[in-house]
């Protein structure tokens, strides 16, 4: 009957320049998280012991998440085809949901592999900086160390997200269902794989390691003892930070989805204001947090 069905919706205007420049934005929050891992990895490593357990936690970290994403690459596949069958209204719209599906799901991976090898640099940088020069460069390379994956996640979800407005316009929600489920599936997967090595790891260490073979804690002798710093690093630096994109991804989907429903071209618009104004405020307050003294 006509007057049920919602009018169509079109970005248009100057809520089409808006789009544009949170797009625009989500490349400078890239652009700054390019710029926060150079200031990390410029730090002194520490001396050779150092630098030689951090390379095997390092070597560990890539083995795992190499394996991990095997794996994941063929639930990706299995997913993409499945989106294939569901129903839409055309071809283009399944073809794109399935499309942005893979791009959800490789920014979540993109984040997480970030994440991780990032982290395992920075713990020994951190570490050295605390030795030598004190508590304030040890935190400021720990802060620049967690700026770079929030940048990048802020990035990376606006510039999808808004990518997506701009070309697609009504059929934008339908599109982004792809977006915000790949980056949940890889955040699962990610999340849940990486705890269950972390606490396998763990309980390894402290059976083999301490209890049958007499070797102090967190010992670098104890070959479980570098998996268990490997699993920490998997598990709560690439799965958390995977699982933060997923959180940030498909808040930004379902507020996109219901405002354009309720409010239009508008409702596709305001979505993508707000975060983009909090990408421009977590930068400046990245310059201003000092610890305090004493």
């Amino acid at each position: 009957m006509p007057g049920i069905l919602p009018a169509a919706v079109e970005v248009e205007g100057g809520n089409l320049v808006l789009v544009a420049i949170v797009a625009l934005i989500g490349l400078a929050a890239l652009a700054m998280a390019a710029l926060f891992r150079q200031q990390v990895l410029a730090a002194g490593e520490g001396t050779p012991k150092m630098q030689a357990i951090a390379q095997a936690v390092q070597e560990g970290a890539n083995a795992y998440l190499t394996r991990q994403f095997r794996t994941l690459a063929i639930f990706a596949a299995v997913a993409f085809f499945a989106l294939l069958v569901l129903p839409a209204d055309d071809w283009t719209v399944r073809i794109f949901r399935s499309v942005f599906f893979l791009i959800g799901a490789g920014f979540s991976a993109a984040i997480g592999y970030l994440g991780m090898s990032l982290a395992v640099r920075a713990n020994l940088r951190v570490a050295a900086a605390a030795e030598t020069e004190g508590r304030d460069p040890a935190m400021n390379i720990g802060f620049r160390t967690g700026a770079v994956v929030g940048m990048s996640t802020v990035g990376l979800g606006l510039l999808g997200a808004s990518l997506v407005v701009i070309f697609f316009q009504d059929d934008a929600a339908h599109v982004l269902e792809g977006f915000g489920f790949g980056a949940a599936l890889l955040a699962m997967f990610m999340r849940v794989g990486g705890g269950i090595f972390t606490k396998a790891a763990d309980v390894g260490a402290d059976l083999v390691g301490k209890v049958e073979q007499n070797i102090p804690e967190d010992d670098p002798r104890n070959a479980a003892t570098i998996a268990d710093n490997v699993g920490d690093n998997v598990g709560d630096c690439a799965g958390m930070a995977a699982d933060l994109f997923e959180s940030y991804a498909v808040t930004l989907v379902a507020a996109l989805i219901l405002g354009s429903l309720a409010l239009g071209d508008k409702g596709l618009v305001f979505p993508l204001v707000v975060p983009a104004i909090g990408a421009i405020t977590a930068v400046i307050g990245t310059y201003l947090c000092r610890p305090p003294p004493g």
